[in-house]
C-alpha cells in the first residue's frame, strides 16, 4: 500500500479516477486500514462498483468487504456540503435562512464551482454592472446583489477553513496519485501537473497510467497484406501506448516510474474485477512495474 494517511486521485476526465479510488480502497481494507472512500463522481460509478446503494449519498455506507480492515464510501451531493457551511459559518439564524433562501445560492448550490465565477463577477466595478444589466437584466443583477450581501459573513469563516484545507493537502501524509491515459499526447499534461503539484508544496506520489492497450506480436498496421482492419487497429493502439508508457518512463525519476493497468475485458462494476486491478497495482508497489 501507499505510505499515506490521504490520498488525492487526480487526472483529466475519463481516465479511470472514481475505478482507481475504489481500487484503492478495497487495497486499504486488505491491509487492515479502516478507510473511506469519497467521490463527486456524478455518474455514481463508485456505487455500483463497491455495491452500496442510494443510502451513501447521506452517510457513510460500509462495504460489504471479507477484509480485516472497514471500507466505507460516501457519495457526495456538491450542494449538501455547501448547505453546511453555511449553516456552520453564518454568524446567526437570520443569516443562514437568508443565504438557503436565495435563488441564487439555491441555483449555484449544485455546482461549487460556479459559486467562483459569481463571485468573481461580484468584484466588477460600476461600469461593468451596466454592461451586465444590457445583457443579463436587472433581475439577476439584483439576485446576485442579494447573494453577495449575505455571504459576506461567511467570507471569514470560510477563509479560515480554506487554509485548513490547503494545509492538510500539504502535509507529508497526504499523497497524490495521477491517474493518466497511455497516449503520447498526455504525457506533457502529467509532467506539468507534477511539476506545478511540487511547486505548490504538494507530494505526488505513483504516476498511474491506466487502460493500455495490449501490444499485438507479429503485426504491422502499415503492412497492405493484412486485411483485418480490427487487427489492425489494436495493434495501432498497442504500439501507440507502448510509446506513450516509455515516454513517460524516461521523463519520470526512477523512484516514480509509472504504474500500468492493462485495457480489461470487462468493465469495473464490481469486487471480482477491482481485486484484479488492486494485484496489479500491488506489484507495482512492491517493485516490479508493470511493463
Amino acid at each position: 500500500m501507499i505510505p499515506a494517511r490521504i490520498l488525492v486521485v487526480v487526472g483529466s476526465g475519463g481516465v479511470g479516477k472514481t475505478t482507481l479510488a475504489a481500487v484503492l480502497g478495497v487495497a486499504a481494507a486488505k491491509a487492515a486500514r479502516d478507510t473511506l472512500v469519497m467521490t463527486f463522481d456524478p455518474s455514481l460509478r463508485l456505487k455500483d462498483a463497491l455495491g452500496v446503494g442510494e443510502a451513501a449519498r447521506d452517510a457513510e455506507v460500509r462495504v460489504p468487504l471479507n477484509a480485516p480492515g472497514a471500507l466505507a464510501v460516501s457519495l457526495l451531493d456538491a450542494s449538501g456540503p455547501f448547505d453546511r457551511l453555511v449553516r456552520r459559518y453564518a454568524p446567526d439564524a437570520a443569516s443562514r435562512d437568508r443565504i438557503l433562501s436565495n435563488r441564487l445560492f439555491r441555483h449555484l448550490a449544485g455546482s461549487l464551482a460556479g459559486v467562483l465565477e459569481y463571485m468573481a463577477v461580484g468584484r466588477l466595478g460600476r461600469g461593468a454592472e451596466a454592461f451586465l444589466d444590457r445583457m443579463v437584466g436587472l433581475d439577476l443583477l439584483r439576485d446576485m446583489a442579494e447573494f453577495f450581501q449575505a455571504f459576506a459573513p461567511l467570507y471569514e469563516g470560510l477563509r479560515t477553513r480554506a487554509e485548513d484545507v490547503h494545509a492538510l493537502l500539504r502535509e507529508p501524509e497526504t499523497i497524490f496519485v495521477r491517474v493518466n491515459g497511455p497516449a503520447p499526447e498526455h504525457v506533457a499534461e502529467t509532467m506539468f501537473f507534477a511539476r506545478r503539484l511540487e511547486e505548490a508544496g504538494h507530494h505526488l506520489g505513483p504516476v498511474v497510467v491506466n487502460r493500455v492497450h495490449p501490444r499485438v506480436e507479429g503485426t504491422n498496421p502499415g503492412l497492405p497484406d493484412d486485411r483485418s482492419e480490427g487487427r489492425q487497429l489494436v495493434a495501432w493502439l498497442g504500439e501507440r501506448d507502448r510509446r506513450g508508457v516509455e515516454e513517460l518512463r524516461s521523463l519520470l525519476d526512477a523512484s516514480r516510474q509509472p504504474m500500468v493497468i492493462p485495457l480489461l475485458d470487462e468493465q469495473p462494476t464490481n469486487l471480482a474485477v477491482l481485486g484484479g486491478i488492486r494485484k496489479t497495482l500491488l506489484a507495482d508497489t512492491g517493485g516490479a512495474h508493470a511493463r
